[in-house]
C-alpha cells in the first residue's frame, strides 16, 4: 500500500470540504464578541474538528462497518454545527449571509458522507 493510499482520505472532496468549512468557522469564531468567544467558539470549533477527523479516523478503518460509524459521528458533528451557526444568526451574531453559506457547506457535506454511505452499504449487497 503506498503512502497516498494509506491517507486516502487527503484526496477525498468530503475531506477538503470539511477542511474549508473548518478554515470558515474559525473565521467567524474569530469575529465573535469576546464575552462568547470562549464558550460558544470553542464548542463549534471542537464541533467542526470533529467533522474533518473522523473521516480521517474512518478512513482508516478496514472493515466497512468501521467506516459508517466514523461517518455516522462526522454526522452528527455536522448537525451540531449547524446548530451553532443557527443559534448564533439567531442571536445576531452572524449573517443571514454567512448562514446561508454554512448552511449550503453542511449540507453538501452532508451529502457526501450520505452518498459514500449508501456506496458501501452497496457493496456489502
Amino acid at each position: 500500500m503506498g503512502t497516498m493510499d494509506k491517507f486516502r482520505f487527503l484526496n477525498w472532496e468530503m475531506y477538503n470540504d470539511a477542511q474549508d468549512l473548518f478554515s470558515i468557522v474559525l473565521k467567524v469564531v474569530r469575529d465573535l464578541p469576546k464575552e462568547y468567544r470562549f464558550e460558544f467558539g470553542s464548542q463549534i470549533i471542537r464541533s467542526c474538528l470533529s467533522v474533518v477527523l473522523n473521516i480521517a479516523e474512518g478512513s482508516g478503518k478496514s472493515s466497512d462497518r468501521e467506516l459508517n460509524r466514523y461517518f455516522d459521528i462526522a454526522l452528527g458533528s455536522l448537525f451540531e454545527v449547524l446548530a451553532s451557526v443557527d443559534t448564533l444568526k439567531r442571536n445576531k451574531l452572524l449573517t443571514e449571509s454567512e448562514f446561508s453559506d454554512i448552511f449550503q457547506r453542511v449540507d453538501h457535506i452532508s451529502n457526501q458522507i450520505g452518498g459514500f454511505k449508501r456506496s458501501i452499504s452497496r457493496r456489502k449487497s
